[in-house]
């Protein structure tokens, strides 16, 4: 059995629908999809030593079955500089979620490497009822949040569709350089969004799925936080 349908079928075995985000990180990798690099800590001592492998500054996540949304807990904290940060918070985001949640499991904690900025972009991909699983593209902030400045696709796409969406978008400019922005790697666009449809297209049982953001540099990309839900 694959990595990938080992995990999905850990999920359902467990009674969930959603992946926790070191599972989803390591389906977008075995489909060519790039993360940032991630190391799941049990303890401080972890968190600390993982860190420092990682390098720093890093963030710090937690992982729990029973949080779907970290931000809102607390549990998310990021520019993490040296061990100390890491240990107090550590701490910090263990109590965060234990006061609004105190029976929630937490598996421990996602210790990530703190991506520099550049350009963000969104993939998502969701199951249409009547079409199959229908891919999305666009710009991350306020492009997606508030202009709504996306583009959709049913998939499976080709490379020429997967370039069109890019194109689409009406802040497909900004990606080709602006004023103080550098250029962005188009091409590893194309093949995370070809992954993508790849991914959705032989596992059926992907309900949503939602990379964002996607830190895109003028060579190469980086996938910051990754979302998957199962039928």
């Amino acid at each position: 059995m694959s990595v990938v349908l080992e995990i999905f079928s850990e999920v359902k075995k467990e009674g969930r629908k959603f992946l926790l985000e070191p599972e989803a990180k390591t389906v977008c990798m075995k489909y060519g999809i790039p993360v940032t690099d991630f190391k799941v800590a049990k303890n401080e001592a972890e968190a600390v030593k993982f860190a420092e492998k990682i390098g720093y500054p890093v963030v710090l996540k937690i992982v729990s079955p029973d949080i779907i949304h970290k931000s809102d807990v607390g549990g998310v904290v990021v520019n993490l500089r040296n061990a100390r940060d890491v240990r107090k918070t550590y701490k910090q985001i263990s109590k965060n979620v234990r006061k609004h949640k105190a029976k929630a499991k937490i598996v421990g904690m996602l210790v990530q490497e703190m991506a520099p900025e550049s350009t963000e972009v969104i993939v998502g991909a969701t199951k249409d009822p009547q079409f199959g699983p229908t891919l999305m593209f666009g710009l991350g902030g306020v492009f997606v949040e508030i202009l709504k400045d996306v583009t959709f696709r049913i998939a499976p796409v080709t490379e020429d569709e997967a370039r069109e969406m890019i194109t689409e978008v009406k802040a497909y400019p900004l990606l080709k350089g602006y004023r103080n922005m550098p250029s962005a790697d188009i091409e590893a666009i194309v093949r995370i969004l070809l992954n993508t449809s790849r991914l959705v297209m032989e596992h059926q049982e992907i309900k949503e799925l939602d990379l964002n953001p996607i830190i895109v540099y003028e060579k190469g990309a980086k996938t910051v936080d990754a979302r998957i839900i199962l039928e």
